[in-house]
């Protein structure tokens, strides 16, 4: 765990942003959506590091770092959302986990390309 914590601050550090504003609104999502098809027609593991964006390419990797939490976790776009207004992407129910988004439901992140 502390191998992948230093790699990701490096990461962190040297990465370019994925957006104009890399900080965004992040929420999850998770038990209902288990098992049925992505907008990539990949299944959905909510315990996988995806992620949902309204328009970023599928198979994109970002890494989501959570500043509050000091926690980053590398994920792929495969789906499309969040469909809920002042949100920007959607963690699987793991990415958000692995960041400790979880219990807050909806947190503020910075995200980079990878």
């Amino acid at each position: 765990m502390k191998y992948f914590l230093t790699t990701a601050l490096s990461l962190l550090m040297t990465s370019t942003p994925a957006l104009a504003d890399s900080h965004l609104r992040a929420s999850w999502y998770g038990p209902g959506f288990h098992g049925r098809l992505t907008a990539s027609g990949d299944v959905y593991d909510m315990h996988g590091y995806t992620a949902a964006h309204k328009s970023l390419p599928f198979g994109t990797r970002l890494l989501v770092c959570n500043s509050t939490a000091h926690k980053c976790v590398e994920v792929v776009i495969n789906d499309r959302g969040p469909f809920v207004g002042g949100r920007d992407i959607d963690l699987s129910f793991g990415a958000a986990k692995a960041i400790d988004l979880v219990e807050a439901g909806v947190g503020n992140v910075q995200v980079f390309s990878l």
